[in-house]
């Protein structure tokens, strides 16, 4: 691979020819540059179980909102940086009663395993592939990252197990689509809406 290829083309490996217009805009940064893409969208966002019961816990770690609200405008930047080949998330959701921010960077392990190490280094381990026409993220448990190290950690009895797809409509909008499910109380989380890529 040359230093000008983006990040995710080793992740999606030989599956990355086939991705669409809109996928390959959407994951065009470059390692080790300051490259920016902007999305902007909206998203219906709504929880339950565990993750409403333990909202204070989840808004203090700055992960995914606990919230229950419609129609969530919503802006990502998805950023690059000179010093590493991290593939950086800033999202701003702007709920009625107030903006909230969620960041988390994306960091390849091997091949199409990717994980997203959000605040406080709690990190979530997937594989992330082009399959059935759209990208699919998937479970591949939790790991906390210290010391240069992830270290495997079971909370996916505690929080559940995620999901995310990303699926084509044009040139420059796709649908979004989040999910956490619980071994026990089934559905707790989920977000979904449509993103269009701005540059």
């Amino acid at each position: 691979m040359s230093k000008n290829d983006p990040i995710f083309k080793s992740i999606f490996g030989a599956a990355w020819d086939e991705l669409p217009p809109v996928m390959k805009k959407h994951y065009a940064n470059r390692p080790y540059t300051n490259d920016l893409t902007v999305v902007e969208g909206q998203l219906d966002v709504s929880c339950a179980g565990p993750i409403k019961w333990f909202a204070p816990l989840f808004w203090l770690m700055r992960g995914i909102p606990p919230a229950n609200e419609k129609n969530v405008p919503v802006t990502v930047k998805f950023e690059s940086d000179k010093d590493t080949k991290f593939f950086h998330f800033n999202r701003v959701f702007r709920f009625k009663g107030g903006d909230y921010a969620f960041k988390s960077r994306m960091i390849q392990t091997k091949g199409d395993e990717v994980i997203e190490v959000m605040r406080f280094r709690l990190g979530w381990k997937m594989r992330y592939m082009w399959e059935d026409g759209k990208v699919k993220l998937k479970h591949q448990g939790y790991v906390l990252y210290a010391f240069g190290h992830f270290i495997p950690v079971p909370l996916t009895f505690l929080i559940g197990e995620g999901h995310a797809e990303e699926t084509p409509i044009d040139d420059d909008n796709f649908d979004m689509f989040v999910t956490i499910t619980h071994p026990w109380f089934g559905q707790i989380y989920e977000y979904k809406g449509t993103f269009e890529v701005k540059g």
